[in-house]
């Protein structure tokens, strides 16, 4: 690219975004075809994290609905067990999405209808938009489905961790991680790195050497472990996943060995990013 197009594009991407990796190259041009390779890796990578994601809280509902014999196990707390606040706020969120979701895509005469349930005596006049949306929503009945569609990653990590170890893990949770050597320690230690990684990649911050090798590991260990049915079958998710795992693992070690610890991407204020 000429130097005006490369000073024009530093202007787009920030020179504290750059700077590291322009003194490494010595060579702007060299440094924002860096930049592009470093989130195309990132892409790479969410994809990978997006199919662990999918399988994962799929494999735990399917197991969860089985232990507690019915549904809507997410929305209402079957028997003596309780979510606890986190999970708690995180579900309603869900379920709040899931209804703004189901409304924006309902014709205004089936939204006026809902008028009916969410205001028995009529709106009183002078109802503000906003409220009268609000109580309108509260009305529509969402899905499992549609529930676990908008819990995060975070939701799904949680529920490996200590403060679940009696109420899940114990009885039912296994059935997720057969092995008999997988504690769940080492599997909230794992879903941490990946979540970690997730996270990183969607603010646009890379996630190479150190941080890469332990997702790539990470992601290893779930499509390995999780379900596994038999130890001396190859796992389902480790074939789906073969393929791409090896090309974003080739792409990120040839990344690392151009960019040592030190010449990563900035933030726009200037902190280095990415590990």
């Amino acid at each position: 690219m000429d130097e005006e197009t490369a000073r024009r594009l530093v202007e787009f991407l920030s020179q504290e975004r750059l700077e590291a990796l322009v003194k490494r190259t010595g060579d702007t041009s060299r440094a924002i075809e860096l930049h592009q390779e470093i989130l195309a890796l990132g892409c790479e990578l969410m994809k990978v994290i997006a199919i662990v994601e999918i399988a994962l809280r799929n494999t735990v509902v399917a197991n969860l609905t089985r232990h507690f014999g019915a549904g809507n196990w997410l929305q209402r707390s079957p028997g003596n067990f309780s979510w606890r606040k986190d999970e708690q706020r995180s579900i309603r969120r869900a379920v709040n999405n899931a209804r703004r979701a189901a409304y924006a895509k309902l014709s205004q005469a089936e939204k006026a209808k809902l008028d009916m349930a969410a205001f028995p005596d009529r709106p009183r006049e002078g109802t503000p938009h906003l409220e009268r949306v609000k109580a309108r929503q509260a009305r529509i009945a969402v899905s499992d489905g549609q529930v676990v569609a908008e819990l995060s990653l975070g939701f799904w990590k949680g529920l490996f961790g200590r403060k679940y170890e009696h109420g899940l893990w114990g009885p039912t949770l296994k059935r997720t991680f057969p092995n008999r050597t997988v504690t769940r320690s080492a599997v909230a230690s794992q879903l941490e790195a990946i979540y970690q990684a997730r996270n990183r990649l969607a603010h646009h911050e890379p996630v190479l050497h150190k941080r890469f090798r332990e997702t790539v590991g990470a992601i290893k260990f779930v499509a390995r472990e999780l379900d596994a049915r038999r130890e001396e079958d190859v796992a389902p998710l480790t074939l789906l996943l073969r393929d791409d795992l090896e090309h974003v693992t080739r792409s990120g070690n040839e990344l690392s060995r151009q960019l040592p610890s030190g010449s990563r991407p900035k933030e726009e204020g200037g902190r280095p990013v990415g590990g």
